[in-house]
């Protein structure tokens, strides 16, 4: 097997697709290492990760979890990320801070597209990453096939460690490819030694001449040694093994059954001998080193016991008892296990360790007690939001709570948002989906006691009208005692071309009106303009004063403002009044053998094709254009990773308005009381 590393540590995320088996990997990876005497289960809700409530209440990963182990003398911090593409952006933060990913699939050919978001991740920010193919105790199991369909997803060659000895249906034992050994599983101990399976020999010779070859493209010396029939020595294989999979040039691929702890020792070591060290990943990630020490934010908790948790990677330096970085003092130094904590008095560079209590202190905030310090390390890519819930507090005197507590759920998820709508007055919860969503309303009612009442937001329709009408009276006159009122204006109201919003003027000759009423005049129209008949903001009109007439004693601009809502109240409905719809413009990324999934998609919401290409980065990857009407978006990511297994995702923003369809205007106008006359548009 590889060769032991005395000492130091490794930073190892858990990564991969929903249901692969990530939790129990961890227990099981907990267990062999001695950290754990008895393993849990995710469906008993016991484990070490998981252990938020809301995790254990849907039996899956909502949030990362960090565990620490010691394996040979050197200490191990696992991050067990999330596998649900809701929340991706947990595990993107974590992936920043560590040495080396497993990627853990399922070895089902068809589920490996839901792995090619997270290969580009990794690949794109060069993180050195293993395969773990689990579950290798289901029926039918075809290893070539999920190879063939792996290296289809991936930038980088994939390369067999091991060759699974499979009889009947049944994963047995396995053959590293290094030193040619066999090995049989035994459940609850280690593998043992047994003679090479001679069924398998010239199977296994194939896929190890690949391996070879995969490493020859990146060694002169072994490609010499390869063309000239020279078997390489094993300590040059695994030196070649370690320095590639440092650099992200090759991908090594291993098999087991978590559950029942099978191949999880042979990773474990080669971990321990090919993971990159702390020292290496902290000199790629670097711009320039200093002497004080360094940190990086990963994941904010804020937990019920011990407060605010901030899970930081140490990138330089020691971080010690009382330590002040960013001119905050940290309440204390703890090492992880689920959401146990471990109180520790130092750590060094190259930990993973949690701080407590560093108030103001944000999800990839990079902390030093030096503020000439390096500040510029990189930081995941944030997600944009694609679904939106309206919230209200159920009961009103909790209004008041509402954007702390807010505030605080944006710290320890940073792929949430929240907006007050300008139009709607709607306080809407911005995430990933709505499981997302769900667990962040979860934790508004644990946590901070605020129980929400939920709806789909409105759309912010809007109004215009179709045509001009002209010299349009208004005349305000009021007497109530002592001066009166009066006002008097006459108004020519015009259509504008969609976008062009609002303009006024005035052709007032002769001082009708005096020009201190004007103004008058036009906050009234304004006013009126703010809530059309239709029971919406209205656009794209221009109005122009041109006549009136006024009273020496009477007249004020106030009364002018009332005059000229009046006449607006006579011309509007005049001027067919119709309903305007937000279009958006969505780009839609999907695998190409979805493209026409997503055409179909489109059209059933009434989008617009725009046209679409293959993805220059993205190999097998298709962009769709379109235009979509925000009425038609509120559930459309839910259906959209119905139709793509998961991965097909989108970026829109607001591009025009657009008149809505006459029936479906009538709907929308009957939803909101506003029948007129029973036809959408005011006719």
């Amino acid at each position: 097997m590889n060769e032991k590393v005395k000492s130091g540590s490794r930073n190892v995320a858990i990564v991969g697709p929903y249901l692969s088996g990530k939790t129990t990997l961890l227990e099981s990876l907990l267990f062999v290492s001695g950290a754990i005497s008895r393993k849990g289960h995710v469906k008993d809700g016991n484990t070490v990760g998981d252990s938020a409530n809301e995790s254990r209440d849907r039996r899956m990963s909502v949030e990362v979890s960090a565990a620490s182990t010691t394996y040979s003398d050197t200490r191990f911090t696992f991050i067990d990320c999330p596998g649900s593409v809701e929340f991706a952006q947990e595990t993107y933060n974590a992936l920043m801070g560590v040495d080396a990913a497993i990627v853990v699939c399922e070895p089902i050919r068809d589920r490996v597209h839901t792995l090619a978001p997270l290969f580009k991740f990794l690949d794109d920010w060069e993180i050195p990453h293993l395969v773990f193919v689990n579950k290798m105790d289901r029926a039918n199991i075809h290893v070539l096939e999920t190879l063939h369909a792996l290296k289809a997803v991936s930038s980088r060659p994939l390369v067999a460690h091991q060759y699974p000895i499979i009889q009947g249906e049944q994963l047995t034992g396995f053959i590293d490819m290094v030193s040619e050994q066999a090995y049989q599983y035994h459940p609850g101990a280690p593998a043992d030694p047994i003679p090479f399976p001679e069924n398998l020999k010239a199977e296994e010779h194939q896929a190890r001449a690949e391996m070879l070859e995969a490493l020859a493209n990146f060694d002169d010396h072994l490609l010499e040694e390869l063309l000239e029939d020279i078997e390489p020595p094993q300590e040059e294989i695994l030196q070649d093994l370690k320095m590639e999979l440092g650099a992200d040039l090759v991908v090594p691929v291993f098999f087991g059954i978590a559950e029942q702890d099978y191949g999880v020792r042979p990773l474990l070591e080669a971990l321990l001998g090919e993971a990159p060290e702390p020292e290496t990943t902290a000199e790629r990630r670097l711009t320039k080193k200093a002497t004080d020490p360094i940190a990086q934010v990963l994941k904010t908790y804020y937990t019920p016991q011990g407060g605010k948790l901030s899970l930081v990677r140490i990138w330089q330096g020691k971080l010690t008892e009382g330590i002040v970085l960013n001119g905050v003092r940290a309440g204390g130094i703890y090492r992880l296990m689920g959401q146990q904590q471990q109180f520790v008095n130092e750590a060094d560079a190259g930990e993973i360790v949690a701080l407590s209590r560093m108030e103001g202190i944000k999800t990839g905030d990079i902390l030093s007690t030096d503020s000439h310090s390096v500040k510029s390390l990189p930081k995941a890519t944030q997600l944009e939001p694609v679904y939106a819930l309206a919230i209200t507090p159920e009961k009103r005197n909790d209004e008041v709570k509402l954007s702390s507590a807010i505030a605080k759920l944006l710290e320890e998820d940073p792929s949430l948002a929240w907006e007050q709508h300008g139009d709607t007055h709607e306080v809407i919860l911005w995430g990933q989906g709505e499981i997302h969503l769900q667990v962040a309303l979860d934790r508004l009612r644990r946590k901070y006691n605020l129980a929400m009442s939920t709806h789909l937001p409105q759309v912010p329709y809007k109004e215009t009208i179709r045509k001009p009408v002209e010299s349009v009276h208004g005349r305000y006159k009021h007497q109530s005692g002592g001066h009166g009122q009066f006002g008097d204006v006459f108004l020519n109201i015009q259509p504008l071309p969609r976008g062009g919003g609002f303009n006024f003027r005035e052709t007032i000759v002769g001082g009708v009106v005096p020009r201190q009423y004007i103004p008058g005049v036009e906050m009234g129209v304004r006013e009126f303009l703010t809530h059309g008949p239709l029971g919406f903001p209205m656009v794209d009109v221009a109005v122009t004063l041109t006549n009136g007439s006024y009273h020496n004693v009477d007249s004020s601009e106030q009364a002018f403002k009332q005059a000229a809502r009046l006449a607006m109240q006579t011309g509007i409905p005049k001027a067919q009044p119709t309903l305007l719809e937000p279009i958006l413009r969505v780009l839609v990324t999907t695998p190409n053998e979805f493209t026409s999934k997503v055409l179909q998609l489109l059209s059933g919401r009434r989008g617009q094709i725009l046209g679409y290409e293959g993805r220059n980065d993205w190999s097998g990857w298709d962009s769709v254009s379109a235009y979509l009407p925000q009425a038609e978006m509120q559930n459309f990511i839910v259906e959209l990773r119905s139709q793509t297994l998961g991965v097909g995702s989108f970026h829109w923003e607001y591009d025009h308005l657009q008149e809505v369809p006459e029936k479906l205007a009538e709907r929308v106008l009957a939803s909101n009381g506003n029948g007129h006359n029973g036809n959408g548009n005011g006719k």
